[in-house]
């Protein structure tokens, strides 16, 4: 007889463990047919345990094939178009990635607009164990346009029909949502369901839970075709392998031209076609309990789908009435959407447990940046500051804008903080041509604009300003940053630099296009100056030329800019000669200048190691100089700073001695930066610096 030593055994027995928990295990997720998955699963799930004996090996598979179970990578799928889709879209992934234990990758079916708004957001976001891709709406467009539809959704309601052809070949299975989707549970505890269904069955869906269907909503109501009340298609799985398998892509043509010839069109876009193939096809559908789609509208059996709200799944919100539907429980499911709409984005960058996921290039080269920092450094905080990657979300608030015709349009160009959003509806009644705006806000924050937006009939009504919210971290303004953001989102040749909390005069906009064909601005290297004068007035009547500006002037009811506090800021400007000028004059830089200026819209951007208050706009007017920018100051054009409390940034500089020599040590670095940079010429610059 021959006896296992102690260590033996406890291999054995392990052995023994792992192989009774696998016979419980699904083979499907163990050994994944779905080649995207495995190859996914295998590259960037499996821990390697280190070299070891040949037991250690064993046990090292069988360790390696439960952990793929608990991290299978999740495939979910949304057609999304147009800038409202986009920031649901948003509220959807935070309920998702608030609950969820497994490594995801979302696909989305979308148009130009949602593409550059999500691709710049998950960029941005860098979410741990994410994968996102996207696939072109246009590119499908001629697989359904074909289709007469009535519904709201227009052409993209109808591209969940087409997935089977737009998402990868080796795509085994995808959860398709809705954008108006939020979960209140683990999405794996749904993609386990593809477990069940039998070997014929390849979509899965929720009974549709309004009386649509039955055809009895009101007189001569001619639904199209369902099994009893139908399905519901806000929340789809679809088994696309075998989709692909029994010929999905003709089945549903042949359905829908079918159907067609007597409906005419569609009510309901794919849900139509979905239900109506159903109809032919019973065997093929696996329906999932109800409360994976509790669909929250006024006609709605939803409360028969639940007893306790604890029993919920997933929350569909598709009535046009959102949060303000009839249902006992309206409260609750307004709270838990409010409560993933405001939600921190920032807290769910957080590794998931397990097996660490590979990090992306961007977060290795950061981490890295990161380490190299010394926190004994007395400007740690301002250093670190500068690699904080900030979430962006572009194009917020729907954006329209056609280019004109003489390519000399010019975009106001601004950046804002949620105690400056009363000064929005003042320039846009001041400044009539577009305008980019970057709004440093939280998420709770960027909803209250949102709701203040929507509710003004001013900004309502302008369709040519771009939103951009970059969402706070860290313990500074970020106020280059911020602005970088909306200047590198102007869609004109040439961009106004200006602040929030100034007014344009009225007809600055005609003015500045003038003066830039008059300047030759196309082929010359030009900053036009606008000249800046405050008022200590909240209220004030506006001045309507320069002359009538140049009267209150000298009456004391304006002044030049910061002339009491700040005179070296702007007093390049030259105020003495602007009075009586009548052309463009050209004036020199001196140090601390920071005028507002027109430049075109490849200027330098904004350096961004400057944070909170101090020499944010000194630098760049800097390097405009040092790329040898010519500042003319404009004679016929003034803007007028409004007064304000003052923010807190200034305050810290104002009272924190380590705060004022950090943003010299800044200084002093720029500065050597830009010789580096621009060579000898730019010497000039830290000669300057040292003889103040």
């Amino acid at each position: 007889m021959t006896y296992c030593t102690v260590e033996q055994c406890y291999i054995m027995i392990l052995v023994a463990l792992l192989l009774a928990l696998m016979m419980f295990v699904q083979t499907d997720l163990l050994f994944p047919a779905d080649g995207v998955e495995l190859k996914a699963q295998r590259e960037q799930w499996a821990c390697g345990y280190g070299n070891s004996s040949e037991h250690d090996h064993t046990l090292r598979l069988l360790a390696q094939h439960l952990r793929w179970k608990t991290t299978a990578l999740i495939h979910v799928a949304c057609v999304c178009a147009g800038h409202n889709a986009s920031r649901d879209v948003v509220t959807l992934v935070k309920s998702v990635l608030f609950h969820r234990r497994n490594p995801l990758h979302f696909h989305f079916i979308t148009d130009t607009v949602a593409n550059r708004i999500l691709s710049s957001l998950f960029q941005s976001w860098m979410v741990p164990s994410v994968q996102v891709s996207f696939y072109d709406a246009d590119e499908l467009k001629s697989e359904v346009s074909w289709i007469p539809n009535k519904h709201y959704s227009g052409i993209y309601g109808l591209m969940k029909l087409t997935l089977t052809k737009a998402l990868p070949p080796d795509l085994s299975k995808v959860i398709v949502l809705d954008t108006d989707i939020t979960f209140a549970t683990d999405i794996a505890e749904l993609w386990g369901i593809f477990r069940k269904f039998t070997d014929k069955q390849v979509i899965g869906l929720v009974e549709n839970q309004s009386d649509w269907y039955l055809g009895n909503l009101w007189k001569n109501h001619k639904p199209w075709p369902a099994l009893g009340r139908g399905f519901n298609t806000g929340v789809i799985l679809l088994y696309l392998e075998r989709l692909r398998r029994i010929g999905w892509e003709q089945m549903w043509r042949l359905t829908a031209e079918r159907e067609l010839m007597s409906m005419l069109s569609t009510s309901l876009a794919d849900q139509d076609i979905f239900n109506a193939f159903i109809k032919q096809n019973p065997v093929l559908v696996h329906q999932l309990p109800c409360f994976w789609n509790v669909q929250l509208s006024d006609h709605t059996r939803s409360e028969q789908c639940y007893t306790e709200v604890s029993d919920l799944k997933v929350i569909h919100w598709n009535s046009p009435k959102k949060l303000r539907v009839k249902n006992k429980h309206v409260e609750f499911f307004r709270n838990l959407y409010l409560t993933f709409l405001e939600y921190d984005g920032n807290l769910l960058r957080r590794e998931l447990f397990g097996c660490p996921s590979q990090a992306n290039p961007e977060s290795v080269q950061l981490q890295a940046a990161l380490e190299e920092l010394d926190e004994d450094d007395q400007c740690y905080d301002f250093r670190r500051e500068r690699l904080t990657v900030h979430r962006v979300h572009l194009y917020f608030l729907q954006y329209e804008y056609t280019p004109t015709e003489d390519d000399t349009d010019i975009t106001l160009v601004a950046q804002l903080s949620m105690d400056r959003l009363q000064m929005l509806e003042a320039i846009c009644k001041h400044w009539e041509g577009p305008i980019s705006l970057a709004l440093y806000m939280s998420d709770a924050e960027a909803q209250q604009f949102l709701r203040y937006a929507q509710a003004s009939e001013v900004l309502k009504n302008r369709k040519n300003v771009g939103y951009h919210i970059v969402y706070k971290e860290g313990q500074f303004y970020p106020v280059n940053l911020v602005r970088n953001v909306a200047l590198k989102n102007a869609n004109t040749p040439y961009v106004f630099l200006t602040d929030v909390d100034f007014l344009p005069m009225y007809g600055l906009y005609d003015y500045l296009r003038r003066s830039m064909v008059q300047l030759d601005m196309a082929h010359t290297k030009k900053a036009l100056v606008v000249p800046a004068f405050e008022t200590l007035r909240y209220r004030l009547s506006f001045p309507k030329s320069k002359a009538e500006l140049l009267s209150m002037l000298d009456m004391g009811a304006l002044y030049t800019f910061r002339y009491h506090v700040w005179p070296k800021g702007h007093a390049p400007t030259n105020y003495a000669k602007w009075r009586t000028a009548t052309t463009p004059y050209k004036v020199e830089w001196e140090p601390d200048f920071e005028p507002y200026v027109v430049v075109r819209r490849d200027c330098p951007e904004y350096d961004q190691r400057f944070v909170g208050f101090g020499w944010n706009k000194v630098s760049h007017i800097l390097e405009l100089d040092a790329q040898e920018y010519d500042l003319m100051v404009l004679p016929n054009a003034f803007m007028i700073h409004m007064p304000h409390a003052p923010s807190f940034d200034i305050s810290k500089f104002r009272s924190s001695s380590s705060y004022r020599n950090c943003l010299n040590t800044l200084k002093d670095e720029f500065h050597q930066d830009l010789s580096r940079k621009y060579g000898s010429a730019a010497l000039k610059y830290l000669t300057a610096q040292r003889t103040i």
